[in-house]
């Protein structure tokens, strides 16, 4: 099968043709699923003619949904591509499941393991009802995700930052970890000032992520080549944030190291910087959202200074 590339002859592509088709083989295979469950929910086992047909109807329910995704061109975006594979994929891998499961539990009685199974392949299926129609939207979809892990590490930091003079509170008392005095568990008030200047790092990071959903959700199209590969860019480069988040606030525990604080704050202020360059370039930033972006910029660069004037006589 080609890699979603339109063969000679075949006729131009169209999204909601290829909606239809998905959604009709989701449907088939739930239903095939549906049969395969019952003929092995109690006795007597299909005949070996029965089981033959089961197999092949089973196959080519697989094979049918396999197909209509590789009709997907890469061209209508690799952020919606992704979501429509993944998917496909746990529809496979959910009908692989229920096979492996059918064949290896015992036929007195329909086992709660086969229903397990087979409720996970009607789940799989029914998820293509909830797939973004085009890349805009599953642009929308990446980056709402993405915010919302960013909101997570943001909320959990400023709740261990005013949680008191030891973030370790809640951990019980230990002999190998030793009494809570010990001075690793505790920021300094040195390190509270190195710490705000990161957690202005991280609410910079919520706050982008913010704004380009949003001018995303306002200005985002997938009308031409350029649009659809500019969104993806910005899904793209905007995966990255979560991370250098995540890596940053782990950085920021007791003992605190501040090479390891300024190079995470380093990274992850060039993540940001990238996210808003592409954003300004790309055509989900008409003139009315250069403000925020500037304004970003600014608040990324700031802090990444205060980071570097805190460190640079402790490296």
């Amino acid at each position: 099968i080609a890699e979603g590339e339109p063969g000679e002859g075949r006729e131009p592509f169209e999204l909601p043709r290829f909606w239809d088709a998905l959604g009709q083989t989701f449907q088939v295979t739930s239903q095939e699923a549906t049969k395969l469950s019952l003929a092995f929910s109690r006795p007597p086992l299909p005949s070996a003619e029965d089981c033959r047909k089961l197999s092949e109807d089973v196959q080519n329910a697989i094979l049918a949904v396999a197909t209509v995704y590789y009709w997907l061109p890469k061209g209508q975006g690799t952020t919606l591509r992704k979501m429509v594979r993944d998917a496909t994929t746990e529809v496979v891998e959910g009908m692989i499941q229920l096979t492996d499961t059918i064949l290896n539990a015992p036929v007195e009685s329909l086992s709660q393991e086969q229903l397990i199974s087979t409720g996970g392949v009607w789940e799989a299926c029914e998820q293509v009802s909830n797939l973004p129609r085009d890349n805009q939207a599953a642009v929308v979809s990446a980056l709402a995700a993405c915010l919302g892990v960013v909101k997570d590490a943001v909320e959990e930091m400023e709740h261990a930052l005013v949680e008191g003079q030891d973030p370790y509170g809640d951990i019980m008392e230990d002999e190998e970890l030793g009494f809570r005095g010990n001075r690793d568990t505790y920021w300094s008030e040195a390190d509270r000032q190195l710490l705000s200047s990161c957690m202005g790092l991280m609410k910079a990071s919520k706050a982008c992520l913010k704004k380009v959903l949003a001018a995303v959700k306002a200005h985002g199209k997938a009308d031409s080549p350029e649009q659809i590969a500019q969104l993806d860019d910005l899904a793209d480069i905007a995966n990255e944030i979560s991370p250098s988040v995540d890596e940053l606030a782990l950085s920021m525990y007791p003992p605190v190291n501040p090479l390891a604080v300024r190079l995470n704050a380093a990274k992850l202020a060039s993540v940001l910087k990238k996210v808003l360059e592409i954003a300004k370039t790309s055509h989900v930033c008409p003139p009315s959202e250069e403000g925020w972006v500037q304004f970003l910029t600014g608040a990324v660069d700031h802090n990444m200074n205060k980071v570097k004037n805190f460190t640079q006589g402790q490296l």
